[in-house]
């Protein structure tokens, strides 16, 4: 439980690192991809010598990091732009409700008993996550749009299926940190290329601010990937409970931080949200 805890509020330092950054005039591509090679280093700081990094591209795991390093920057830019032409409330409920696919696929695949209890539980942690992350305004919808909030469902629920994958069947435990390192490497080399594609069109400039806010978001999250590896192993709860807990209890973290931190306003559906996931939680974690 202790590994499941602190990925959670690695996660939710992510959040609350990404609130500070326009106070701060962080460029945030930049910054995100500063963020993943140093993410990478951490990684490689905490490897044992039982791996070397010339034997990494020999690791039946190899080929599955680079798939998700490219999966980490697309989801990341369509999170973007859903935020952008959808708004924000959207982009998160279409990020978080993702869980379903882990716990579903769990539950298919590798035989995990749900049982009625949990089930509920996660059905809960679903109405937890859409109340939790409604705002007041919400923008106009558009139906063309759609595709964008269905890419990044989709998107963030085949990476979180892929780590569980990784976790069960490729990874094991002592190369943890070298898998989250060789994923992260993967996701800064691909935005690497993208600026040395946009460097051709128009002139880059990275404000030292950018690589200051890359390096406080590489740590955070980096352990938010490791830890829930290591979460991913406990005994008593299964992957779909792990995944459950994890999703539902960030974004009730980060909700608290935001008030906490910078005096966000909640609405009524905001506290139901809170409640329901603080009940979907005993739910899925006691029964």
């Amino acid at each position: 439980m202790l590994d499941l805890a602190l990925s959670i509020l690695c996660s939710s330092l992510i959040f609350v690192i990404f609130k500070l950054y326009p106070r701060f005039k962080v460029q945030t591509l930049y910054a995100i991809i500063v963020n993943y090679f140093t993410a990478c280093l951490v990684g490689f700081t905490l490897m044992e010598n039982s791996v070397s990094p010339m034997e990494i591209p020999g690791k039946s795991w190899f080929s599955g990091t680079l798939i998700l390093g490219v999966l980490f920057i697309i989801i990341f830019n369509l999170m973007a732009k859903t935020s952008q032409v959808l708004g924000v409330s959207v982009a998160s409920v279409a990020t978080k409700m993702s869980l379903s696919i882990p716990v579903l696929l769990g539950v298919i695949i590798y035989g995990e008993e749900l049982g009625i209890v949990k089930a509920l539980g996660v059905l809960l942690a679903l109405c937890a996550v859409y109340f939790s992350s409604m705002r007041k305004a919400h923008l106009p919808f558009d139906k063309r749009t759609l595709y964008l909030p269905l890419l990044v469902f989709l998107g963030s629920g085949v990476i979180d299926a892929s780590i569980q994958y990784a976790e069960q069947f490729l990874v094991p435990s002592d190369e943890f940190p070298v898998f989250s390192s060789t994923v992260f490497a993967s996701a800064g080399c691909c935005g690497l290329i993208f600026i040395l594609i946009r460097s051709k069109k128009e002139k880059i400039r990275i404000a030292p601010q950018s690589i200051l806010g890359g390096l406080a978001l590489g740590v955070p999250n980096f352990f938010s990937i490791y830890f829930l590896l290591r979460a991913l192993q406990n005994e008593v709860l299964n992957s779909a409970s792990v995944f459950t807990i994890n999703n539902v209890a960030i974004v009730m973290f980060s909700t608290l931080l935001g008030i906490l931190l910078f005096r966000e306003v909640l609405t009524v559906r905001n506290w139901i949200g809170i409640g329901l996931a603080i009940l979907s939680i005993i739910l899925v974690a006691a029964f």
